[in-house]
Order: structure tokens, then sequence, then C-alpha cells
């Protein structure tokens, strides 16, 4: 007959405990890692949707004239390859904290788009002007895409 001592079972306690405490803590860590990104990804969004918001803003009251949309977005330039053949373009670049930088430092670009001119007939010949607003990553990834158009009188 063997006799097992008391500090045996205790140690033995003590390993079940400290397996179960570290099952919960991993899977702890893991949703809280996923409330994490899930946190950063809405912050970003959020701030994609305001900068759209704005910059469609601007396009309602300048219309195409970029120099103007320059000066009240700041750090914008107008930008040639994107769009369809004839769209005029304009990108603003942020840096991951949403600040307005140059291209090398961005995180994010904003473009506006100005699409096309079409004349109304029934509004006595006012001219609707069609654009879009997207807000990408840099890496190309689409955050928000906005459609907005402007009755030029």
């Amino acid at each position: 007959m063997t006799h097992r001592s008391k500090s045996t079972l205790f140690l033995i306690e003590q390993l079940i405990v400290i397996a179960v405490f570290a099952i919960c803590a991993a899977a702890c860590i893991s949703i809280l890692t996923a409330a994490y990104f899930n946190a950063n990804d809405s912050r970003c969004t959020s701030h994609a949707i305001h900068k759209a918001e704005s910059a469609a803003e601007v396009f309602k009251v300048t219309g195409d004239d970029f120099s103007a949309m320059a000066d009240i977005l700041g750090g914008t330039t107008a930008v040639s390859g994107l769009g369809a053949s004839g769209d005029s373009v304009m990108a603003v670049y942020y840096t991951s904290a949403w600040q307005i930088c140059t291209e090398p430092d961005a995180s994010y670009v904003l473009y506006l788009i100005i699409e096309s001119a079409e004349t109304i007939q029934n509004t006595n010949g006012k001219t609707i002007t069609n654009g879009r607003v997207n807000v990408d990553r840099i890496t190309g990834e689409e955050l928000v895409s906005l459609k907005v158009a402007v009755r030029e009188n």
C-alpha cells in the first residue's frame, strides 16, 4: 500500500487551478484583442465619414473650383489617372491620426472626383455637376464612398 503525501495532492490541485486560469485568461485576451481592433476600425470609419461629409459640403459650396476646395480643405492637390477619362480628381492625404500631410507620410487619402456635368431640361437649363467622395486607406481599401451633386445657376 502506497501513501501519497498531502503536499503532492496540493501541488496537483494547484496545477489544475493554474491551467484553468490560463485557459480563461487566453479567452479573455482573445476577446479584448478583438474588441480593440473593432474599436479602431470603428474610429477609423467615423473619421472617414466625417472627412467625406466635409468634402461633400465643400463640393456643394465651391462646385468644381479646385483652388477654392484647396483653400477650404487644405493640403489638396489635383491628381490625374483616377476615375474615368475626363474626370477631375483632387486628393487630400491624412496621417494615421487624421492630420493633413503629404503623400509619402499618408495612411489615408480622400479623393474628390468631379464626374460629369449635365443640363437638366425641366429646370430652365440649369447644370447639375455630379461628383463622388472616396476615403480610402493608402493601401487602396475603400472606407467610405459618397455621391454628391450640385446644381449651378
